[in-house]
């Protein structure tokens, strides 16, 4: 678990830059990529609602999309 707070290196856990789409529906949605959203539920089971610790591990992420993201797809209104 250590390894997890060493944000100099990212080994398997980091994912290339994400890739932004704006869709004509909604402006201010975000789109991840598949490896973006595997690696966000890997890493909510590992260390729970620590978004900006995950938000390192992907780059151009901040901590509030990935909240964000979290909350409208795996969290029932």
């Amino acid at each position: 678990m250590a390894d997890l707070d060493n944000s100099s290196t990212c080994g398997e856990a980091c994912v290339e830059s994400p890739e932004v789409e704006v869709t004509s529906q909604d402006s201010n949605k975000l789109v991840f990529s598949v490896d973006e959203e595997a690696l966000i539920v890997r890493m909510y089971n590992l260390v729970g609602e620590r978004w900006s610790l995950i938000a390192g591990r992907i780059p151009g992420r901040s901590a509030e999309e990935i909240e964000k993201y979290w909350n409208s797809t795996h969290v029932l209104n």
